[in-house]
C-alpha cells in the first residue's frame, strides 16, 4: 500500500501558518478557546527573561511555543520544528500577530459594532468572524482593548487568529483609529455643561444648605470607596443624587463637577461621566 505523502499529514493549522510566514506574519498556534498555550516549566513566571517584541527577544532562548504573542514567527525553521509539533497537532486555529506584520486589527465583535465602523472608518480588508469582523488596516500601532462598546484594537503586543484572506484592499491605518487608543489623561477634568433640573417652584424641601452638602460628601464618599464596579457604582450614585435632590433644582454645576472629579479620580472618563448622568436623568424622567 502507498504510504500517504509527508504533505498529507501535515496539520493543516500548520500549513496555514507556513504560507502565512512566507508572507511576513508573524504566528503561532492556538488552543481550545482560542488562546495561545501555557508557558513550559523553564519559562513559567517569566523567570526566563521573558521574549518583551519581536525584534528585541529578550533573554528567552525556549525553542517551545512561550509567552503567547511574543513566540509569533516568521521562521519556518521553528515554525514546523519538533518543539512545536504538538503545539500544531493539539491547535484549533493559527493565531498570528498583527504589529509584528506592520498592520492593526479592528476587531468588531458584534452587529452594532459593525454598524459603528461602517459610519466611522475607512473602507478596508475585512474579514467575516463569528459574530462581527476584522477589519485590518496597514500600519502598526498600541494595541487596546474595549476601546469602546463591542471594539478592541490588536496590533503590537497582541496576537488576533487567523480566520481567511478576507475581502477588499488594505488601506493605511487612519488617525480615527489611532486615536481611539489615546487614553485620556488621569488628571480630573471639570464636568462639561450638563443639563440640571430646572426648579419646580415653591420653597425647596431641602430646608437647609447642609441637607444637601451632606447629600454630596456622602456620593463622594461612595464613589471615592469603590474597590470593584465603579461603572456601576458611578451611575447608581448619579441616580440616587437625582433621585433626591435632582427636581428642586437646587443643584449646581459645581455640586456635579465634585461628582464627576470624584468619578474621574476613579478612573472614569469625562466621557462616562456624562452618559451616566444623562442615564440617570433619563431614568427618573428629568
Amino acid at each position: 500500500m502507498t504510504q500517504p505523502t509527508l504533505i498529507r499529514r501535515v496539520p493543516e493549522t500548520l500549513r496555514t501558518a507556513l504560507e502565512l510566514a512566507v508572507t511576513g506574519v508573524p504566528v503561532l498556534p492556538l488552543r481550545a478557546g482560542k488562546v495561545p498555550f501555557g508557558n513550559c516549566h523553564g519559562c513559567a513566571g517569566n523567570a526566563c527573561g521573558g521574549r518583551p517584541n519581536m525584534k528585541t527577544p529578550g533573554l528567552c532562548r525556549c525553542p517551545g511555543v512561550c509567552h503567547a504573542w511574543a513566540a509569533a514567527t516568521t521562521d519556518p525553521n521553528v515554525i514546523a520544528s519538533p518543539k512545536w509539533a504538538t503545539a500544531w497537532r493539539r491547535a484549533v486555529c493559527v493565531g498570528y500577530h498583527p504589529g509584528g506584520a506592520g498592520l492593526t486589527v479592528v476587531d468588531l465583535d458584534d452587529a452594532a459594532a459593525v454598524g459603528w465602523a461602517r459610519e466611522a472608518l475607512p473602507a478596508t480588508r475585512t474579514v467575516e468572524t463569528t459574530r462581527g469582523e476584522h477589519w485590518i488596516y496597514r500600519g502598526a500601532m498600541t494595541s487596546r482593548n474595549a476601546v469602546r462598546p463591542g471594539v478592541d484594537l490588536k496590533s503590537t503586543m497582541s496576537y488576533a487568529r487567523y480566520l481567511g484572506p478576507g475581502t477588499g484592499p488594505l488601506t493605511a491605518l487612519p488617525d480615527t483609529v489611532r486615536a481611539l487608543a489615546v487614553k485620556e489623561s488621569p488628571t480630573a477634568r471639570p464636568a462639561p455643561a450638563v443639563a440640571l433640573p430646572a426648579r419646580v417652584g415653591g420653597e425647596c424641601p431641602h430646608r437647609t444648605p447642609a441637607y444637601l452638602e451632606r447629600g454630596i460628601t456622602m456620593a463622594e464618599q461612595r464613589i471615592t470607596e469603590a474597590s470593584s464596579g465603579v461603572h456601576a457604582t458611578v451611575y447608581r450614585t448619579f441616580l440616587a443624587v437625582l433621585s433626591r435632590h435632582g427636581r428642586c433644582g437646587c443643584l449646581t454645576d459645581t455640586h456635579v463637577n465634585r461628582l464627576f472629579t470624584a468619578a474621574q479620580a476613579k478612573g472614569e472618563r469625562a466621557r462616562h461621566c456624562t452618559e451616566a448622568w444623562t442615564n440617570a436623568r433619563t431614568t427618573l424622567g428629568l
